[in-house]
């Protein structure tokens, strides 16, 4: 029994560290991901929208499947663990052979070594002393940090550069470890609402599609909104001043427009939306008394306001219709457009047991005038109410996201562009007693492109033992051709 489920525990720990599981699971994030794009997703877009854009069968369906709120649906949560899960797992049986050759470098090449190592090049030699001190010239010329490596056989020469890069796929690993647990946590902590705010309105609540709720710690004023227009008429831009309040106190203010958001707390408010509330914030009106008496002047009238006319009589606003239509001896509204509003007033003069009743229309004037009122009224202007919507959301894993993004750049910058070359060089004999330098190379990637620099190498290494035993008369020509060499060397 315990063998078997040793051996299962294999087979789990094997299914996991398999980079076929690997790319499986990566593919269907990569997928749900694509449609939590294409899909319209809840609260970021209008419930309104999403009804007209799907049928009720077909939203019902992508509601429970969780397709509506991709990101924060419990299956995508799950996926990514999973795969989080298969990363390490791929990573922990890969490491010790990754470490072993990166923490003890294969420096000498034996004769075994030799015999399959690709890159490789033998050059006669007159004087076996010197033929060490050239090749150790040549490969500080190209930055190399050339080792002395003494054994039995004698002393050889090692060098390389960009042995960490064999660890860049460890920080590829790292990188989206970090991105897939900012997303599980966005998914499990993170949450986004809907508030929509009147001018002077302060709330904590959000709303959510689903129509529950939340209670923010502190609440958010709004100070002012508007809609910037172009010259044609359409919308350029909405904007909304907003005050945070904590404790009692404005703890920040900002007008933001969308894409810059108001932060605090960690929770970010996006200019989402901007309309009209369908009722009037202010109506202007221009009071005339019956007599004569006095002069006509313009009053400002709220909703429920009570205003002073005279000493004896003041008017307040009863109804307003934005856009009237009458039926049946009956006022409606059409819309909550203001096309055509209609204001009912009440005149009350002291004394009097009962108001006059007045109807105002902006086309018509007042053409239905109460005849116990003592004022006729002609409409001005209007202001009406406006709401601004804000779209909030909290997410708390976005550091750990965009830590991942810059930790992957690095990390794929280095496994594309860093190659970890190694060279030796050493000096061996032949079955009839004869020296020469052997020089050999390798590296881990782009091996047609190093076969290149290599070539470069061993002839530098070859123009310098040519010069080594060249005339005196002819020694600064031949620096100067292996001063050449050198050049493309570097290259």
């Amino acid at each position: 029994m315990a063998q078997k489920i040793r051996l299962n525990g294999q087979k789990v720990w094997r299914t996991l560290a398999s980079v076929k599981t690997g790319i499986i699971l990566l593919i269907l994030v990569v997928v749900f991901s694509a449609a939590g794009t294409f899909v319209l997703q809840r609260p970021t877009t209008d419930s309104d929208e999403i009804q007209r854009a799907y049928s009720p069968q077909v939203l019902q369906w992508l509601d429970r499947a969780g397709l509506t709120d991709v990101f924060h649906a419990w299956w995508f949560a799950l996926l990514m663990g999973l795969l989080c899960l298969t990363i390490i797992a791929a990573s922990i049986q890969r490491f010790p052979g990754i470490w072993r050759f990166f923490a003890r470098p294969y420096k000498r090449a034996d004769r075994h070594f030799r015999a399959v190592l690709p890159l490789q090049k033998q050059f006669p030699l007159i004087k076996e002393e010197g033929g060490l001190a050239v090749a150790e010239k040549v490969l500080k010329s190209e930055g190399l940090r050339p080792q002395h490596i003494e054994d039995n056989d004698g002393i050889s020469l090692f060098a390389e550069r960009n042995r960490f890069s064999l660890l860049a796929v460890y920080i590829v690993h790292a990188s989206l470890l970090l991105i897939f647990l900012g997303g599980i946590i966005d998914a499990v902590y993170g949450y986004r609402g809907f508030m929509p705010l009147t001018r002077g309105e302060v709330s904590n609540q959000i709303s959510f599609q689903n129509g529950g709720s939340r209670t923010l710690p502190f609440s958010i004023r709004c100070d002012g909104a508007g809609q910037e227009n172009y010259a044609d008429g359409t919308p350029k831009k909405w904007w909304s001043k907003l005050a945070v309040v904590e404790n009692g106190r404005d703890a920040k203010q900002k007008e933001i427009v969308v894409n810059d958001p108001l932060v605090y707390g960690g929770i970010r408010f996006y200019q989402s939306s901007f309309g009209s509330t369908g009722q009037v914030d202010s109506v202007v009106l221009n009071a005339q008394a019956v007599d004569g008496k006095s002069v006509a002047r313009d009053i400002t009238l709220s909703p429920d306001q009570t205003v002073q006319l005279d000493p004896q009589t003041t008017v307040k606003m009863l109804r307003f219709v934005p856009d009237f239509v009458v039926r049946d001896n009956e006022i409606y509204s059409r819309s909550n457009r203001p096309d055509n509003p209609a204001v009912q007033l009440e005149v009350k003069r002291a004394g009097t047991q009962k108001a006059a009743k007045v109807w105002i229309f902006a086309e018509f004037g007042d053409p239905m005038r109460d005849k116990s009122s003592p004022y006729t009224f002609k409409f001005r202007d209007l202001k009406m109410g406006y709401f601004t919507g804000l779209q909030v959301s909290h997410e708390p894993g976005q550091w750990l996201v965009w830590s991942g993004c810059l930790l992957m750049a690095l990390g794929l910058g280095t496994a594309f562009y860093l190659i970890h070359m190694r060279f030796w060089a050493m000096v061996i004999h032949d079955e009839k007693g004869r020296a020469f330098l052997w020089l050999g190379a390798a590296s881990n990637k782009n091996r047609e492109v190093f076969a290149e620099r290599f070539a470069n190498t061993a002839a530098a290494i070859e123009a310098e033992l040519k010069l080594a035993k060249s005339k005196p008369g002819t020694q600064e020509k031949k620096e100067s051709a292996v001063q050449e060499i050198l050049a493309g060397v570097g290259r």
